[in-house]
């Protein structure tokens, strides 16, 4: 499997083989940037984050929650930009090392719900789709 790393806004694709493993009691994962979150299907449904109402489960899918509890440490896209899956969205800082989140699918960035210096709680919702 092949994976990008960002260090000091140097990227980095290294390629990690992965061990066999039980892979039923692990909870679903999905990329940073995927606009979901990990969990188990017997964990209550998360409340509320900041930022829009929750909506629908189509809508979840135009918006990218923040993975962990952190702070944005520098916001690399604005409301109308044209975006490619993959392409670096923001960098969150957390337990002092930092997180790109980047992109899960091409589009136009719809809102910017944050700015560098503001702290997140896990599940807020940080930028929207159009």
């Amino acid at each position: 499997m092949k994976l990008r790393i960002t260090i000091d806004e140097k990227t980095y694709e290294v390629e990690v083989d992965v061990a066999e493993t039980e892979h039923a009691s692990l909870p679903p994962a999905y990329p940073v940037g995927s606009a979901r979150l990990t969990g188990s299907a017997a964990s209550p449904p998360p409340a509320v984050p900041k930022g829009k109402d929750a909506g629908d489960a189509d809508s979840e899918t135009k918006r990218c929650r923040s993975p962990v509890s952190g702070t944005i440490v520098k916001v690399l896209v604005s409301a109308g930009a044209t975006i490619q899956a993959g392409d670096s969205l923001l960098l969150l800082e957390a337990m002092k090392m930092e997180t790109n989140i980047t992109a899960p699918l091409a589009g136009v960035i719809a809102a910017v719900n944050v700015k560098a210096g503001e702290h997140v709680q896990t599940g807020d919702v940080l930028i929207e789709f159009a």
